[in-house]
């Protein structure tokens, strides 16, 4: 789906609200990464948030794409 979703008239693109969602999801699995003491096998942990960010909206975007058309 490309396009815009209406918030009170506001009219805001759904690559925002996915890359929110992706930004909880980021959020709550690097706290739990961290806690697992996973980020000392990381060499460069900005990078590695990064691309983790990058794969949770590709999943997240997938994932709309696919419930929206059934």
């Amino acid at each position: 789906m490309i396009g815009e979703i209406s918030f009170g008239g506001v009219y805001v693109p759904s690559l925002l609200i996915w890359a929110l969602i992706a930004f909880l999801l980021n959020f709550v699995l690097r706290r739990v990464l961290y806690a697992l003491g996973f980020y000392r096998l990381v060499w460069h942990r900005a990078l590695f948030d990064t691309a983790l960010f990058v794969i949770l909206l590709a999943v997240v975007v997938e994932i709309s794409i696919r419930v929206l058309q059934s």
